[in-house]
């Protein structure tokens, strides 16, 4: 089993031996400006409008993380595997930010002390969903939030966590959870996509 940059485990993908072309892919450098831009629109809509505390779960290079603490938001960023967090480090030097080693499930981070959780195609490849987020929910201050990006991927033998399982886990554990669909904002990958991918935005 390798290493996931999302700090998950993979049969597939030694996330050590990726990281070197992991920002290639549109949606993870975002490298073109229109790519860019429409994910920095997309994080102001999800994130605090006042800077707060923002924890990036699985962070890969931290090409989230440097939109984030572009915004005013003070960055920690986890992730399991060493070279993402290497390329993480680079990318947010001089920054309000920090980027650790360490499981995204379990972060090596204290209670109660961020006001934002931010996880991006992580979730789907624990082996316990619902731990997790009653782990990242205590990570977060009251009235804090969790935004989740993930999606469903594959025609043939789909892999994924669709949007009604994900908001069915949350409902215990969170007060208001909004689903906003992504699968028709091509900007958002460099690419049109057929697949469902979604963002789910929830407060604690």
């Amino acid at each position: 089993m390798a290493n996931r940059s999302d700090g998950t485990t993979s049969p597939c993908v030694d996330w050590d031996a990726a990281a070197a072309a992991f920002d290639q892919e549109p949606d993870h450098g975002l490298r073109d400006p229109d790519v860019r831009a429409a994910w920095a629109g997309r994080l102001r809509g999800w994130l605090p409008g006042t800077p707060g505390d923002l924890l990036d779960l699985g962070c890969g290079t931290g090409s989230l993380s440097l939109l984030a603490v572009e915004q005013g938001h003070r960055v920690t960023g986890v992730d399991l595997s060493p070279a993402m967090v290497d390329r993480a480090r680079t990318k947010l030097a001089g920054r309000a930010a920090v980027v650790l080693l360490g499981d995204a499930a379990a972060p090596p981070v204290g209670d109660r002390r961020f006001d934002t959780v931010l996880v991006r195609h992580v979730l789907w490849a624990l082996p316990d969903p619902a731990r997790a987020l009653r782990h990242w929910c205590g990570l977060l201050r009251p009235g804090g939030r969790l935004v989740l990006v993930e999606g469903v991927w594959g025609a043939v033998a789909p892999v994924g966590i669709p949007a009604d399982r994900l908001t069915a886990l949350l409902a215990p554990l969170t007060g208001h959870a909004r689903v906003e669909r992504l699968s028709d904002a091509p900007e958002l990958w460099g690419k049109d996509v057929r697949d469902e991918r979604y963002a789910v935005v929830a407060t604690v």
